[in-house]
């Protein structure tokens, strides 16, 4: 079934042309897995867009670029503190126990789907320090959260001090990096504040802005990232025609298509925003937007062709995409508007 007027997910979104095309370029005879030309250049492309040495490895899922991250830094006795909401929490089917051989998620709060170090501090403080009790090893959060809330730099830099002092590692979920930077003004140094070291990992999210089936686990210690190509090939994610994947991610890289859909997508949520005033359950900050509706607008919106998903019993989720029609997003806004 075609959605008329899809604010689903970006999951649902189109693949960008540039990408058919630079895969299209790569349909011709190479190395295989990751010894092709193309997977030879993420490394040197990630270190330029971060401004600090790193690996850029493939995978074909947000949940492997995760967990793969998480697993540099967690043993099976350890946990990972994230927050309640938090996708590797909710959505991703106890994949993080799987790759992390039992290892625990450890749930705090935080307004907005963010953590704080005061949250996290709140969480850990008391756990004592024996073998009777789960000790922290990593703190995962998400750029930009589960609600659309993106981390500031001077967040990001609080969260990396309190890690490095309480010697945890900080991974990012960054399956929305894009929409959090173009935020944040466009760097993706400061949407990771990777320049100065707080992140230790992050899962860089492509299919939601345009991608077909490549995300890329970013690692910022190179001697990390050849174990991680180990567990990569373990866990059934080293592909054989890796060049198609790597093509992908170039493709967004080249002259920061990657950043110009995210501004896109943030625009159409904007356009939304616009109608829903005290209607929105939190700041909209990246592409989603969490409406209080009650189940008979959520109906009458259906109604008119929107499709999107409940969020609870008297609210809804809305989120755009880079090639969410202006018209679309507009419409919604103003339908929202006169309910």
């Amino acid at each position: 079934m075609t959605l008329a007027k899809p604010f689903l997910s970006d999951n649902a979104a189109a693949v960008h042309p540039k990408l058919w095309e630079a895969m299209r370029a790569a349909d011709e005879p190479d190395n295989p897995y990751d010894g092709d030309r193309l997977s030879a250049e993420l490394d040197a492309r990630f270190t330029a867009l971060f401004g600090r040495e790193c690996a850029a490895l493939w995978v074909a899922t947000g949940t492997a670029a995760n967990c793969l991250a998480l697993g540099t830094m967690v043993q099976p006795h350890g946990g990972v503190v994230c927050h309640r909401e938090a996708h590797i929490e909710v959505d991703e089917g106890g994949a993080p126990g799987f790759f992390l051989h039992g290892a625990k998620l450890m749930l705090a709060e935080g307004e907005g789907a963010k953590l704080t170090p005061e949250g996290i501090a709140a969480l850990i403080d008391p756990i004592r320090d024996d073998v009777h009790q789960v000790q922290p090893h990593a703190i995962a959060i998400t750029q930009a959260s589960e609600y659309g809330r993106s981390y500031t730099p001077g967040e990001l830099v609080a969260l990396g001090a309190f890690a490095k002092a309480r010697r945890l590692g900080l991974h990012m979920d960054g399956a929305r990096f894009a929409n959090a930077a173009a935020f944040l003004g466009g760097s993706a140094e400061d949407a990771a504040r990777a320049a100065s070291g707080p992140v230790d990992t992050l899962s860089f999210g492509f299919i939601k802005n345009g991608g077909m089936g490549a995300e890329v686990v970013v690692l910022f210690d190179l001697e990390v990232a050849h174990q991680v190509r180990y567990r990569r090939k373990r866990a059934g994610h080293l592909q054989c025609k890796g060049r198609y994947l790597a093509a992908q991610i170039l493709a967004m890289l080249d002259g920061e298509l990657w950043l110009a859909n995210a501004h896109a997508a943030n625009a159409a949520a904007q356009e939304v925003a616009a109608g829903c005033g005290e209607r929105l359950l939190h700041p909209v900050e990246a592409n989603e937007l969490f409406v209080r509706l009650s189940p008979e607008e959520r109906e009458a919106l259906r109604a008119q062709d929107f499709a999107f998903y409940d969020w609870g019993a008297d609210s809804a989720r809305f989120v755009t995409a880079w090639n969410t029609r202006p018209e679309d997003a507009q419409a919604l806004g103003k339908a929202i508007a006169s309910l």
